[in-house]
């Protein structure tokens, strides 16, 4: 499909004129001599200019005398407020930035940051940006254990932290997790939040508060190349290791900032914008941070559960803060429609105008529920697809240019390249296949942290240099609208959270117990995809709901509660080829309650009628 619109004509003439035309939205000290450098499979945007991404999302708002308009409206999970101005954010960020400063933070340093969702996550990243030093930031409801693993491999000696951190009205002592074990820490920087005891280091530990009313007013925004490290996110891949995605700064932000502007057609001046991600992710990094403050909106922060304390928070909220823009996760439109309408129906929810999804394919039942029940039938409903590694939306409807389907992406952004292709990499106009992108875009990663080699094994390799695999499988109708399917590899996603197969296995035999294990997932109603565990035990152990409750909890602990097995299905024996590699192929087949697919490999046959009977076992 061709769309007759010029932001589009444009765009394809010429991408990369286009995007120097979004780059122009941004302050730069510096102007780019070359704004693609290209040889396939590195990318480098923007070469030569100078920028600073605190700057550009505090600084020039303040100078514009916008400094006491709202940046965040921020809402505890106990039902406290604060009204975070631009202004606000001014004065904390120097000050943090100037902290770091004193403990040793130079140019280039990995900052790890593990908080909840409080004000001063924001100010963290920002000050990070503001002096060069790389910030790796973690997953609020990852286990603790995951975020040593994390801090290690980017190398991390600096740790901003909680004392505690609060989930549906219970408080967990991070301080304390993180001391008994996480080890060669230079300094820790602990928010006080939650009021849970902690001890602290004289040595180490510095109280978050104590240190910005410490610290010097002003400090000067470094001047940065556009190629220089923004932040690090790992993401889970398809083995046991997780990814470090590096994005650089010039190409993110003209990334971010353009498609936050266009996609929800953004009015910053009477907009209220909530993106209900966590910032521990890349929607939360995009889409509640650096697009939202580089385009000088106001936000919606939520610490809480979409459910907590009660299921209509999320409308109360919407009403309260005069909501203008809602960008989710499918699974959460999911569990709304299962709580029921009655919930939003309470609330005045008529502020609303534009509603986003991400994070997964929307399936046309909830699209719908989503657009009449949330969006009163009168809001446009852009369905994004986007990963962590491209950084920005790359497949959405512009509102009032694109017409949509329920449960498709639509077509490309502006200077954007997408296609379908089957397993020889030729496109297919109309049919299923895998999803590529055919050039480079501004907000792409620039490699994988200390893995050169495996970022361009993972994405440059399968179909040349300068094709970029993004792992999914798509199917393109015959108007040429992109509907994506799925992951092609070992990724499996939960509630719009991607976690490694392998990372999960890993975890599960880590117990004592347990002699091997394969994760595959199964569809679910709520979450998009559920993890189901086949656990062989050791010593010819026999598996009960005890040890299945024990497992379950060693998971969470290891890696997280998101990664808990849905099901665990005990096993005497694995189906494997004969040279012992599992299938898990099988497996997902038959989880998912399909006809086997082809068994000839199996070295033992038998095994699959045997788990099959003691499936139907657990379901009964």
């Amino acid at each position: 499909m061709t769309v007759e619109h010029a932001t589009y004509t444009n765009a394809e003439r010429d991408y990369q004129g286009y995007w120097a035309e979004q780059a122009e939205a941004l302050e730069w000290e510096r102007g780019w001599d070359r704004v693609l450098e290209a040889d396939p499979p590195l990318y480098r945007w923007f070469a030569g200019g100078r920028l600073n991404a605190s700057y550009n999302c505090v600084d020039r708002h303040v100078e514009a005398g916008l400094g006491q308009r709202v940046a965040f409206h921020w809402y505890g999970e106990a039902g406290e407020t604060r009204a975070v101005t631009y202004a606000d954010l001014h004065r904390d960020v120097q000050r943090f930035a100037n902290a770091l400063k004193a403990r040793g933070v130079g140019r280039g340093d990995v900052v790890g940051i593990y908080l909840p969702m409080i004000p001063e996550l924001i100010v963290a990243m920002l000050a990070c940006a503001r002096i060069g030093a790389p910030h790796n930031v973690i997953f609020g409801g990852f286990a603790v254990e995951s975020v040593r693993e994390r801090l290690e491999a980017s190398r991390a000696h600096v740790l901003v932290t909680v004392d505690g951190a609060r989930r549906k009205g219970r408080t967990t002592p991070v301080k304390a997790a993180v001391d008994d074990t996480i080890g060669e820490l230079t300094t820790v920087f602990v928010v006080r939040h939650t009021g849970t005891p902690c001890d602290m280091r004289h040595d180490r530990d510095v109280w978050f508060d104590d240190a910005l009313a410490a610290a010097e007013a002003v400090c000067p925004p470094a001047s940065l190349d556009a190629g220089h490290p923004l932040f690090i996110l790992y993401s889970s891949g398809s083995t046991a290791k997780p990814k470090g995605i590096v994005h650089a700064t010039g190409g993110y932000l003209t990334g971010v900032a353009s498609t936050h502007r266009q996609v929800f057609d953004l009015r910053p001046e009477t907009d209220v914008y909530w993106c209900t991600a966590d910032a521990g992710w890349i929607t939360g990094h995009s889409y509640v941070v650096y697009g939202p403050l580089l385009n000088g909106c106001t936000s919606v922060l939520f610490e809480g559960a979409p459910d907590y304390p009660h299921r209509g928070i999320w409308w109360e909220l919407v009403e309260r803060f005069g909501v203008t823009i809602l960008y989710t996760a499918p699974t959460a439109v999911r569990s709304c429609m299962k709580w029921g309408r009655g919930f939003p129906d309470a609330h005045d929810v008529s502020s609303l105008r534009v509603l986003g999804s991400v994070g997964e394919p929307i399936d046309p039942k909830a699209w719908h529920w989503y657009h009449e029940v949330i969006g009163g039938a009168r809001c446009p409903v852009v369905d994004t697809w986007w990963q962590t590694e491209t950084g920005q939306i790359m497949i959405a409807p512009l509102p009032g240019l694109i017409t949509t389907k329920p449960g498709s992406a639509t077509l490309p952004l502006p200077g954007i390249g997408a296609a379908v292709v089957d397993r020889n990499g030729d496109e297919l106009r109309e049919g299923t296949g895998v999803l590529v992108l055919t050039r480079p875009w501004p907000g792409m990663l620039q490699t994988l942290h200390d893995d050169d080699e495996r970022y361009v094994k993972t994405y440059w390799s399968r179909f040349g240099p300068e094709v970029y695999l993004t792992g999914d499988a798509a199917r393109r109708d015959a108007d040429g609208y992109f509907w994506i399917i799925g992951r092609i590899d070992d990724v499996i996603n939960v509630s719009g959270h991607r976690m490694s197969t392998a990372e999960i296995e890993s975890a599960i035999a880590s117990h004592d117990a347990v002699a091997q294990a394969a994760v595959v997932a199964q569809p679910d109603e709520t979450t998009g995809s559920a993890i189901v565990a086949f656990v062989t035990l050791a010593d010819g152990s026999t598996g009960d709901d005890a040890l299945e409750a024990q497992l379950r909890d060693h998971v969470a602990r290891r890696i997280g509660k998101l990664a808990r097995p849905k099901r665990i299905i005990w096993s005497d024996e694995l189906p494997k080829t004969r040279s012992g590699k599992i299938m898990r192929r099988l497996l997902r087949d038959l989880a998912e309650g399909r006809e086997l697919g082809d068994v000839t490999t199996l070295s033992d046959a038998d095994v699959i009628s045997v788990l099959a009977e003691q499936m139907a076992l657990d379901e009964d």
